[in-house]
């Protein structure tokens, strides 16, 4: 039996049912957790969603259940909803969700989209991201500190062109690494930098990098994944919840946390679920707020190996 309640979310009644419905067994995280953690951490995580497409992701028997991917926004939408019609290369168009205010977060909690997945551009400027993100994707037998390592040499090559990162945890196996942007830039330029950056890395530290996409490459390695750099891909936004067995999120954090993490050799350090999160943004801000507003600009191509090998030399 479905029970439906009405949220008066700013202004906006918002319809919201089966709140008491267990999204996450083993941590007894219900369906109202979820969105009242979406509730609580939206000032922060707003201005990150704002204007950006994004893909559904959603478990309605929650995180143990099935799961699908939802690009077109639903028909039975409210009118409150704001969307953005992007057309597709093989024709026809998709009209993508915009996450822009809490109203509209809060109805696609209620949707179990546990999971946010946004591009790294704007509507309606599509063919600019507004950052360069690297993920790195621990393979089998490595973990999170080992992208500890790879994420500090990543630091290092854009300090050398004098820019400046931000990582974060993906909130399940790995880091992310995104160097903000905000200028007149195309993805055909931010997937050749992040490319010839990932090549670097491998060329440096082959025993360490792969920068090939094949699984059978990646044992023992952290796949520098630059292909996200791109205008149909998508990857999991700052302050999303994670479908795993606690309600892990994608968390903001320092470099000296990474390292911190790396010099002691301890994973749990880098591991935050949403009570974590929310005490962190009290305590700590957003740590990501940069992203959004710091304009850099990317190297050229034929910069990047004496710098970059300058930069992995001088870690060596």
């Amino acid at each position: 039996m479905t029970t439906t309640s009405r949220l008066n979310v700013e202004g906006t009644i918002v319809n919201v049912t089966n709140l008491e419905k267990v999204f996450y067994p083993k941590a007894g995280f219900k369906k109202g957790n979820v969105i009242d953690y979406y509730v609580r951490i939206s000032p922060v995580l707003l201005p990150h969603l704002k204007d950006r497409p994004i893909t559904l992701k959603r478990y309605p028997d929650g995180v143990d259940g099935f799961f699908f991917y939802e690009k077109q926004c639903p028909a039975h939408r409210p009118k409150w909803v704001k969307t953005a019609k992007i057309s597709k290369s093989e024709g026809g168009e998709i009209n993508y969700c915009l996450m822009n205010d809490l109203p509209a977060l809060v109805w696609a909690a209620n949707l179990a989209n546990l999971e946010l997945h946004t591009f790294l551009h704007k509507v309606p400027a599509i063919n600019r991201p507004t950052a360069l993100a690297f993920d790195l994707d621990p393979g089998p037998s490595t973990n999170i500190i080992l992208c500890c390592k790879v994420a500090l040499w990543l630091k290092a090559i854009f300090e050398a062109f004098g820019m400046e990162s931000f990582p974060k945890t993906s909130g399940s196996k790995g880091l992310q690494v995104y160097v903000p942007l905000n200028t007149a830039v195309t993805y055909a330029r931010t997937k050749a930098v992040s490319h010839a950056i990932a090549q670097l890395l491998e060329r440096r530290s082959p025993e360490t990098v792969v920068s090939k996409m094949q699984k059978s490459l990646r044992t023992g390695k952290i796949l520098v994944d630059w292909s996200q750099n791109d205008v149909h891909k998508t990857t999991v936004n700052v302050y999303s919840l994670r479908a795993k067995e606690q309600p892990m999120i994608s968390t903001p954090v320092t470099w000296e946390e990474v390292s911190l993490a790396f010099e002691k050799n301890d994973a749990k350090q880098l591991m935050f679920e949403s009570k974590d999160v929310l005490k962190r943004v009290q305590e700590l801000g957003d740590l990501f707020a940069p992203v959004l507003t710091l304009k850099q600009k990317l190297p050229r191509l034929e910069e990047i190996r004496d710098a970059g090998d300058g930069a992995m030399k001088a870690l060596a």
